[in-house]
């Protein structure tokens, strides 16, 4: 029996079964929340049963009408390097990519969050770890761009040192952007964010603002950047010190305000640019499956749960599993509330983008949840309201006309692609994950409702899982045991021959048969790397995603889940700049074979 399991009956929660082969609990009040749901043990996750019956009749996300295929780029955008960028990839870099990947027949550009996290600790920098899903990250917005900037308000110096380093310089990126932000605010007159822009924001747009200018107090008097680091009396935000805060300091929370508007303007110019160049989708946006137990959306919000984080129970990548740090909403109270505070979050992401990409879609349905003071090993899953759920994500996706792509990779409760497949959302595809006993499930069999891709964030370049850092990486970081390395080390050699003899058939590859050998185990050539993406592309899945870091040939990865300081994940940019992108001959390689795979849908 799992610890939270025993937390949840030393508080007097008891078991009852819902008749779709999970339990689910109810108990008198209490701050342990999300116990109020927990079942299970063992890090199973539980199956829906018959999952027609879990739909609400007519829930069914958008989806362009006819069987066209489109495809796209996926990036970061903080590692794109501009001849004008400060150190971080920006909006206007954004729009100026648009115009590069339109041209040669792109429909959509795919991003990492792009969530609001902490100002006052810029190097907490995981976009999936943010402090508010609501808003925006200040940091990418183009300063040079802002109305009001002039030239000599910035030290250009400084600009090209940021510009140079190999990594983001998140402190010193933050320190000149900010600084030129609040020269620019204070010239203007200090004005507040747009009346339209406070409407939408609302209540959550005044606390989030709120809270970054008390975390910037706090930090200078040596506190975190987050509310539970705060003296005590400051951690609740509805108390007399933050009250008072407030009332003697109103332009703090106002230039915070007014950044999300700058913020969210240069995002809607960027995908005009998008509309601009021709692209039918546009901006495929990303959202988190949680945020920061101490950031600006759990401070303060009873739907938030205290004392627990979500994570991902041991595989054969993780052997110890993932803890993610992200606090849960509560299950019970979203049931109470027919998971509207989930539909709100919907409505709002949805209107910003052409697709939007659920990250771990199965919080749809259940989240693997760990208490505090314990580990993954410790943990069990806990039920979410998923007609509910789904009905809310159904409704923000048709009335914005925003495709919806579920990221069901991990611990898949069975029966829940089924449940995706009939809502309408899109599964999501990896090449290096579709295998048998017998190699490489081939292209034709993918689905037609997904998202395909060779791989992801989380994931190693091709390069890298070419040449099998991957497993060395996790290696070293204690991820995996010299056994299990040793063991995937040997698959890795047949997952290339595989790869090989699937793309002969093809058509796609003859160089390295050709001379009876396979090629350098160190590098892959262009020529292999772009038969992988096109015999991918042949799939009849509705959208293919091609990885920037491919085509630029990183080795490098973006993200080694389960490490923090042992790796600069979220930091490293590309090797070539936005400039040279158009001009790489991988580029044109890649594109011009998606263009024939995968016409652009005008």
């Amino acid at each position: 029996m799992s610890k939270l399991h025993d937390r949840a009956r030393a508080h007097g929660i008891q078991p009852s079964y819902d008749g779709m082969g999970g339990e689910q609990h109810q108990a008198p009040d209490t701050t342990l929340t999300s116990l109020l749901e927990a079942f299970g043990a063992g890090g199973k996750p539980g199956p829906l049963g018959d999952h027609q019956m879990v739909i609400h009749p007519g829930t069914r996300c958008y989806l362009p009408d006819g069987q066209d295929r489109a495809w796209g780029v996926a990036l970061q955008l903080y590692q794109l390097r501009s001849a004008r960028n400060w150190g971080i990839g920006d909006f206007d870099d954004l729009a100026r990519l648009a115009g590069v990947l339109g041209k040669a027949g792109a429909d959509f550009i795919g991003l990492n969050p792009l969530h609001a996290l902490f100002l006052s600790n810029p190097r907490h920098c995981s976009p999936f770890s943010p402090s508010n899903r609501r808003f925006l990250n200040p940091l990418y917005i183009a300063v040079d761009k802002v109305p009001g900037f002039s030239p000599d308000m910035a030290d250009p110096d400084r600009i090209e040192a940021l510009q140079q380093t190999p990594l983001v310089d998140y402190a010193g990126v933050a320190a000149l952007k900010l600084a030129v932000l609040d020269r620019i605010w204070k010239a203007a007159d200090r004005p507040d964010a747009s009346a339209a822009v406070l409407e939408q924001g609302g209540e959550d747009l005044q606390r989030h603002a709120l809270f970054e200018a008390i975390s910037a107090r706090m930090v200078a008097e040596g506190h975190g950047a987050g509310w539970r680091d705060w003296p005590a009396d400051w951690q609740d935000a509805t108390g007399e010190a933050v009250a008072r805060f407030a009332l003697d300091h109103p332009a703090e929370a106002r230039f915070h305000r007014w950044l999300q508007d700058m913020a969210q303007g240069q995002l809607m110019q960027a995908r005009a640019a998008c509309d601009k160049a021709g692209m039918t989708i546009g901006l495929y946006l990303d959202f988190a499956v949680g945020e920061a137990a101490d950031g600006s959306g759990a401070w303060g919000n009873p739907m938030v749960v205290p004392g627990i984080r979500i994570g991902a129970p041991p595989d054969m990548f993780n052997e110890t599993g993932q803890d993610w740090g992200l606090a849960p909403l509560s299950p019970t109270a979203m049931a109470e509330q027919h998971a509207q505070p989930f539909a709100t979050l919907m409505a709002q992401a949805t209107q910003q983008a052409g697709a939007l990409r659920i990250d771990h879609a199965m919080g749809l349905w259940q989240l693997f949840l760990i208490p505090d003071g314990a580990g993954p090993a410790d943990g069990t899953y806990a039920r979410y309201p998923l007609a509910d759920m789904l009905a809310g994500l159904a409704q923000a996706s048709q009335d914005n006309r925003t495709v919806i792509i579920g990221e069901d990779l991990g611990n898949v409760p069975p029966g829940f692609r089924d449940v995706m497949e009939d809502a309408g959302i899109l599964s999501y595809r990896i090449l290096l994950f579709e295998r048998t006993e017998d190699g490489f499930i081939p292209p034709a069999d993918y689905p037609q409702a997904a998202l395909a891709c060779l791989s992801t964030h989380d994931l190693p370049t091709f390069q890298g899982w070419w040449r099998g850092d991957d497993i060395a990486r996790r290696l070293d970081h204690g991820l995996i045991g010299q056994e299990g390395a040793d063991d995937q080390t040997a698959s890795r050699i047949t997952e290339r021959a595989d790869l090989l003899g699937d793309l002969a058939q093809a058509g796609l590859w003859q160089g390295g048969l050709a001379q009876g050998g396979a090629p350098d185990p160190d590098k892959a050539p262009d020529d292999l790397v772009a038969g992988v993406h096109a015999h991918l592309a042949r799939a009849p899945s509705r959208l293919f995603a091609v990885r920037l870091e491919d085509i630029a040939g990183e080795t490098d990865p973006v993200n080694i889940p389960s490490t923090t300081d042992e790796y600069p994940n979220w930091q490293k940019k590309l090797g070539v700049t936005l400039e040279q992108i158009a001009d790489l001959p991988l580029f044109d390689r890649i594109s011009a074979d998606l263009r024939r795979e995968r016409p652009q849908l005008r």
